[in-house]
């Protein structure tokens, strides 16, 4: 994984925090382009569901093919929603948050509590002591070796692929999101949960009424798994790296932590169409506020930027073994290496 982030012509490198006033001339989104955005990724969702069921007719298994198909509309609908949340799809706040609450139901996550999560995870990434709320966590190495065994045994059970990318996205998406964890002491949140799972109950009982359970079983848990996990997945690479950055309160400061602390995931050019370019995650932390579409233009106009902390696919599998923070070497390790290390 390349994390240089010099310009090859021999120009100053520029501090995290002074990229903030060049990344504030791409934050203005397009009003024409943001609809485009959304009726060409809600329209084939639509269109993919309908041919699912129309298929139901002629054979489960294309069924089943046309809605694993259809996790990348969805996936791309929830980056959609995802810059609603941070007010870059639209000018208007009011459009983005009830478009967002929408999308939200078919997402199956209440936007308003996830907008709260997300915000802290933004405002604290890469702070130790912010760990838990929004993100994957993360044990650092003496946390792990001063713990019980049976927290050890969770935590090894916690960061296994099988569960982190299989099981996890089942238990947030249908389960975790029903509720406002971290957030139920505040009225607001469990409208918002509430309401969301209001809507995707009616919606679910149509959906039976006028067809049965085989499309609940064929085409909404698997477009809607599929499409979890795809998203736990980039969640997890975006941040989840050797050379990521993390720091106690007092060495931490927000601009580092987005620059050195978040991948530069580089897709090939359909991957990144379907996931609105979230590969470009260390700009997206440095500057919220663009809207996803113009993130390229960002790496056009700015090598430096384009270089730094890039990530391949193949890179990325190799991260999945790395689950320990080492504060002394400020590597993430895998637990075969921390215990050769320390155990």
């Amino acid at each position: 994984m390349d994390l240089s982030n010099s310009p090859q012509d021999g120009s100053k490198v520029l501090e995290p925090r002074e990229w903030i006033k060049i990344l504030a001339q791409y934050r203005e989104p397009s009003q024409w382009r943001s609809w485009f955005e959304l009726a060409i990724t809600a329209g084939p969702f639509l269109l993919l569901w309908g041919l699912a069921w129309w298929s139901l007719d002629v054979s489960r298994w294309l069924t089943l093919g046309i809605s694993m198909c259809n996790a990348a509309f969805l996936l791309r609908l929830f980056c959609i929603q995802h810059d609603c949340g941070h007010g870059a799809f639209f000018e208007n706040r009011t459009v983005s948050d009830w478009l967002g609450r929408v999308l939200g139901v078919l997402t199956l996550t209440p936007y308003d509590v996830w907008r709260r999560s997300h915000s802290m995870h933004h405002s604290g990434s890469g702070n130790l002591d912010h760990r838990g709320m929004g993100d994957v966590h993360t044990m650092t190495v003496d946390e792990y070796y001063a713990a019980s065994g049976l927290t050890r045994w969770l935590y090894r059970l916690y960061r296994n692929p099988l569960v982190l990318f299989g099981l996890g996205p089942g238990y947030l998406f249908l389960l975790q999101n029903r509720l406002p964890l971290g957030f139920t002491n505040q009225a607001k949140y469990w409208v918002s949960a509430m309401a969301t799972n209001a809507a995707l109950f009616v919606a679910l009982g149509v959906i039976v009424y006028f067809g049965g359970i085989m499309p609940v079983l064929l085409i909404f848990l698997p477009t809607s798994l599929l499409a979890g996990t795809a998203g736990v997945w980039l969640f997890y690479v975006q941040h989840q790296f050797e050379t990521t950055h993390w720091d106690t309160p007092e060495d931490w400061n927000i601009h580092e932590a987005a620059m050195h602390g978040s991948s530069h995931y580089v897709l090939p050019k359909p991957l990144a169409w379907l996931s609105a370019n979230i590969g470009i995650h260390h700009v997206h932390h440095l500057y919220a506020r663009i809207p996803f579409y113009r993130l390229p233009d960002v790496l056009r106009d700015h090598g430096e930027l384009a270089e730094a902390n890039r990530m391949t696919i193949r890179e990325s599998l190799a991260n999945a073994r790395l689950h320990l923070w080492d504060q002394k070497t400020r590597r993430l390790l895998s637990f075969r290496q921390a215990d050769e290390q320390y155990g």
